[in-house]
């Protein structure tokens, strides 16, 4: 009997529980409520006539995209009209012949007096346009009043019109029919070769933007892989010495690069010494290597030292190597741009990239020179916390630790003050200083000395923050910034969207590195392999196939978005689109609304089944 009641109860229904769902109904109409409010939401601007007319006209606009021109036919009748009628002078139906048409209508009226025409032997089936022509100028292009009408079958049209109530003149004015037709072979319009052009740059913006994207994204993707990141741990001293090094490391590089810059600017008029500064780079770049890898691993610490100092040598002559390259493919280029003639973007091609070799070879330079400096202070630091005794390394490990901490906050104070000019050496100088040493301080005495920070974990949380920030921003905010530096044009199209891109790639694949079979890992790291070999062997063979996947995808995305890059002054089709929408030319625009539905549907067919052939 109890379990029946129980049973029974619970079939009930709770009226509290009707009560709940009756009130996040309630609550959801409030919101949508509001959210109509807010959005002014409403049809009366739509049942207005003037609308009704705009729709119409825009839409049949639509319709018709300006696609073919024609040679044209034309059927021009003046006919003349005195407005008013002159004193004593009764209004007569008067002919007006050009050729074998002719308009019969009134020969003056009175201002705002509604008067008949008749037309003849136009074109068949062709629309007449009847316009007011002012003054004495049958050519005048200013039409005041117009009417349309359609001529029939034999030609015949008839039309009311109503003259103007201010423009009174003794000299005859004129009622001008106008009609034409196609004749000829149909040719591509101006509009449609000017749509193909911006179709094609907008498909290359795409491209480089993707191909840019993608190879920065591919080697960030491992540092925003959690898995690959949380097992990465360092002892503090190691930590600190390799935060030390980059700026000391980037400054020496900078500085090795722009002298090198300088001093292969000596040579870049000619292409021979370009050609021999690579060659002797190179050559001495190889023999220094070879000796370098040569050595065994029992010489002494002296030819260590001294290997180490070939290294350095072998990484200025492959700058300096570099940059010859630079100036040998802009003296190429430059001489091959006018012989190649249509090919001649070959030529521009080999004289930009040299250009941007030369431009980015110094940041290079000051990046590689970070890295080594870094990691081989890294590595000091790593033996540091192994050899010393406990006492010695807690002492070391809050030295180094207040001097990173001090370095850091000092180098973000120094760009807020290029920022936003602060100029107050307290500020900028001492309190970030002490603030940064107190807290690298404060870590290295709350830390046991030869503990393992979680280095990786830090890593991963700075690169995975600093992409989801740039993701956040629109592609097309981008462009407006890029446009200020680089200009109008594609150029600042194809720079918003590489770094929209490496955003979006970088986390498509760090998702998919933290997807990867962990088995495979496991297994290279059980030979002993370090952390890139591991990455080679283990990781990139699982990752390979979806990462071609995505690559294709953000092509894909890129084509589409570049329509809305140009929009912003970024080059492609989407500036000529929203060009011909405020000139509220909708034929051309129409044109181009058709060129990007092609495209992106050739596209998507496209990507698909390259995936489906390589994936």
């Amino acid at each position: 009997m109890t379990e029946q009641t129980s049973k029974h109860n619970e079939s009930k229904p709770s009226v509290w529980k009707s009560l709940r769902n009756g009130f996040f109904f309630a609550l959801a109409i409030l919101t949508i409520a509001y959210a109509f409010q807010v959005t002014k939401v409403g049809l009366a601007e739509f049942r207005k006539e003037s609308r009704q007319q705009s729709r119409v006209r825009v839409m049949r606009a639509l319709a018709n995209p300006d696609l073919f021109d024609f040679d044209r036919a034309e059927t021009i009748v003046n006919s003349p009209l005195y407005l008013p009628c002159p004193e004593g002078v009764e209004p007569q139906i008067q002919r007006e012949e050009s050729g074998a048409a002719y308009v019969e209508s009134l020969s003056c009226g009175k201002a705002g007096d509604i008067i008949a025409l008749e037309g003849y032997n136009f074109p068949p089936n062709t629309e007449v346009l009847i316009s007011y022509v002012p003054e004495n100028d049958p050519q005048s292009a200013l039409a005041l009043a117009k009417a349309r009408v359609k001529a029939d079958s034999q030609g015949h049209f008839s039309a009311e019109v109503e003259l103007p109530k201010d423009r009174d003149s003794a000299d005859a004015q004129y009622l001008r029919a106008y009609a034409y037709k196609n004749v000829g072979v149909p040719r591509w319009s101006k509009s449609a070769q000017d749509t193909w052009d911006k179709i094609i740059e907008t498909v290359f913006m795409a491209f480089l933007a993707t191909l840019l994207g993608t190879a920065l994204s591919f080697p960030l993707s491992f540092f925003a892989a959690r898995n690959l990141m949380k097992n990465v741990r360092s002892p503090l001293a190691s930590i600190a010495l390799n935060l030390l090094g980059w700026p000391l490391g980037i400054w020496l590089g900078y500085q090795a690069g722009k002298s090198l810059l300088e001093a292969s600017a000596s040579f870049s008029g000619n292409a021979w010494l370009n050609l021999a500064g690579i060659a002797v780079s190179l050559g001495l770049s190889v023999l220094g290597l070879r000796w370098s890898l040569a050595r065994s691993e029992d010489e002494s610490a002296t030819k260590r030292s001294l290997s180490q100092l070939v290294s350095i040598i072998v990484f200025i002559f492959v700058i300096y190597a570099m940059l010859e390259f630079g100036n040998l493919g802009m003296n190429l280029g430059a001489a091959l741009i006018e012989p190649l003639g249509s090919f001649g973007f070959i030529g521009n091609f080999l004289y930009q990239s040299g250009d941007i070799l030369r431009t980015v070879t110094p940041a290079l330079s000051a990046l590689i020179a970070g890295g080594v400096v870094s990691s081989g202070l890294g590595r000091w630091g790593q033996t540091l916390s192994e050899r010393l005794p406990i006492g010695a390394a807690r002492v070391v490990n809050a030295v180094l630790a207040a001097l990173a901490g001090a370095m850091l906050f000092v180098g973000g104070a120094q760009l807020l003050n290029w920022l936003y000019q602060i100029d107050d050496p307290f500020y900028v100088w001492t309190l970030p200083a002490v603030l940064g040493a107190a807290g690298g301080l404060a870590l290295a005495l709350f830390n046991q000395p030869k503990a393992s920070l979680p280095i990786g974990l830090t890593v991963y949380y700075v690169t995975r923050t600093i992409v989801n920030a740039v993701r956040s921003v629109e592609a097309v905010i981008m462009a407006i910034v890029f446009v200020i530096f680089v200009g109008i044009g594609p150029f600042a199209g194809v720079m918003a969207l590489g770094l929209h891109t490496i955003a979006s790639l970088v986390k498509l694949y760090s998702e998919q590195v933290e997807s990867i079979l962990a088995g495979p890992i496991e297994a290279i790291e059980s030979t002993g392999a370090n952390r890139l070999q591991t990455i080679v062997y283990a990781v990139i063979p699982q990752i390979i196939p979806p990462y071609i996947s995505y690559t294709m995808y953000r092509w894909d995305i890129n084509v589409r978005m570049s329509t809305i890059i140009g929009i912003t002054g970024g080059g492609g089709i989407g500036f000529l689109l929203v060009q011909n929408i405020n000139l509220l030319d909708y034929n051309a625009a129409s044109t181009q609304m058709i060129a990007i539905a092609i495209v992106v549907s050739i596209m998507d067919y496209v990507s698909s089944a390259l995936r489906e052939r390589v994936v």
